[in-house]
């Protein structure tokens, strides 16, 4: 007999804070429609985030990766945005695999703090100074996305920058609680360097999930 634990190891379920039919808010892909899922499990910390009823998996149902998978051809989205909490912190390797067979893109976001698993389309790159991306993932990533809390960030970002592939895109995002104290510095940082683009929330100011 296959026991829960077991199928966590497999990934063949997963514990899922939420799962909808939205818009892609921010990054490159931003204005996008996409199938999120929310995996439960993070311990990083970052006292700023805005997902901290993610952080603790067992307050979360665990779900059959297969009626997920569901959810997504029923609603007909044609990609999947990973995220959580920390969603490598999990097995998903099944996850990918059945929504490549059913035409679905694969998009994660990450902090990069865990091994990766699954096989992606994009990997969207947001390093965490709680805890630093694994070596392996930083050349893997598609997208680099930096949240700025203050003006050292910046320099944190250069440094991140120079660790991703040449054909990565780079993104400053600010941190949304101090969104009108930060956006005048960022836009002014894009300006003096212009390999970056500036990351809004714009789901937010569109009231959408």
């Amino acid at each position: 007999m296959i026991t829960d634990i077991e199928n966590k190891k497999d990934g063949l379920v997963l514990p899922i804070v939420e799962e909808f039919y939205t818009i892609q808010g921010e990054g490159y892909h931003t204005g996008k429609a996409a199938y999120f899922i929310r995996i439960g499990g993070c311990d990083i910390g970052c006292k700023w985030c805005d997902t901290k009823f993610s952080w603790n998996a067992d307050l979360h149902p665990v779900v059959a990766v297969d009626s997920i998978i569901e959810n997504v051809v029923g609603c007909g989205a044609d990609s999947v945005v990973v995220t959580g909490g920390e969603p490598l912190m999990w097995n998903l390797d099944y996850l990918c695999s059945g929504l490549h067979s059913k035409g679905i893109k694969t998009f994660l976001e990450t902090s990069g703090a865990y091994p990766l698993s699954g096989e992606w389309d994009w990997i969207a790159l947001s390093p965490k100074k709680g805890m630093h991306p694994t070596d392996s993932i930083w050349e893997k990533a598609n997208e680099l996305k930096v949240i700025i809390e203050n003006g050292n960030d910046f320099s944190d970002a250069e440094i991140y920058s120079g660790r991703v592939t040449e054909s990565c895109r780079l993104f400053l995002q600010p941190e949304w609680s101090r969104y009108n104290e930060l956006i005048f510095a960022i836009t002014e940082y894009v300006k003096k360097n212009t390999r970056w683009r500036v990351s809004l929330q714009s789901h937010k100011f569109m009231h959408v999930p």
